[in-house]
């Protein structure tokens, strides 16, 4: 069955879903922290922007994004998930340590820096570790999604977590541009390539795959990021702000993440400390005493 602390680990999961798995070009760093300028004609007072085609806003996304190799972070999160019996938050620290397209490892922390559980995701497995139960899971997203009838892959957990775009085709059949002028952004509609792969051979339907990306004009950062899926009524949606250049790190220090799947769930996650391309060490210890758990559905 799942209980509240497995709940929790799969709310964490959602929470780290967005995307860093394209060569990119230059990044586009500023000094301070950037606030989105919106254009007005002083006439109607109507924002004004130029049009831009979707390869262009392509372009602009993969320039901008914030690139690594490794990272080390640190992070204070709130979790709400919504219960039978009315929501129920959690309130923890977590440290982060990735290789970009690799391997990602969350420490859950507690009091005083306590690890009290260990979250290893790599392309093929989940592992997830309590230290206080002494119980262990391991599974793979397949099992995940089955679970929650959700859709998650490394990609997207890679790319929510510090506001990048899930790898998508980049042509002209598959994206579509649009000028917000009423909240001022720009927003382009893309196919993830996973699944673009199960479109093609009957799994899903086209209207089914979107991913859509709003876009602050002035640096073309991504603002929010939307992964919706109509007729199962599935959505994964993550606005990012707080776009700060600290620690020599430009990047959105606040997460917002809304999940509506089998089960509701937010996460906050508000960013201490980012550190970029030093090397880390990355793995999970499971004593042989530790019972492996198996996460049922009810």
């Amino acid at each position: 069955m799942i209980n509240s602390r497995n709940i929790l680990f799969l709310a964490l999961l959602f929470a780290l879903t967005a995307v860093v798995s394209c060569r990119h070009k230059k990044v586009i760093i500023k000094p301070e922290p950037v606030q989105e300028v919106v254009k007005t004609d002083t006439l109607n007072n109507r924002c004004r922007l130029d049009y831009k085609s979707a390869r262009t806003l392509s372009r602009h996304i993969k320039e901008n994004e914030f690139k690594f190799e490794w990272i080390k972070a640190k992070a204070n999160v709130t979790t709400i998930v919504n219960e039978p019996d009315g929501p129920k938050e959690e309130n923890f620290d977590i440290g982060i340590k990735m290789r970009r397209d690799s391997v990602i490892l969350v420490s859950i922390q507690y009091l005083l820096g306590l690890d009290v559980a260990k979250v290893l995701i790599t392309r093929d497995t989940v592992v997830f570790v309590n230290y206080i139960n002494k119980t262990y899971f391991k599974g793979d997203f397949n099992y995940i999604n089955d679970l929650l009838n959700a859709d998650l892959d490394y990609d997207v957990l890679q790319a929510v977590m510090f506001g990048n775009s899930a790898e998508f085709h980049d042509d002209e059949i598959n994206l579509k541009p649009v000028a917000d002028r009423p909240n001022c952004h720009y927003l382009l509609s893309t196919v993830r390539k996973r699944r673009l792969r199960r479109i093609q051979n009957g799994v899903a339907d086209l209207k089914d795959a979107l991913q859509i990306l709003t876009q602050n004009p002035e640096n073309y950062k991504i603002l929010k990021n939307e992964f919706i899926e109509p007729t199962t009524n599935r959505m994964f949606i993550a606005n990012y702000s707080n776009f700060t250049h600290k620690d020599s790190v430009y990047a959105p220090y606040h997460v917002d993440i809304d999940i509506v799947a089998q089960k509701k769930a937010q996460a906050k996650i508000d960013y201490v400390r980012i550190e970029k391309n030093t090397p880390q060490k990355i793995g999970v210890n499971i004593p042989a005493k530790y019972e492996r758990i198996q996460i049922r559905q009810k």
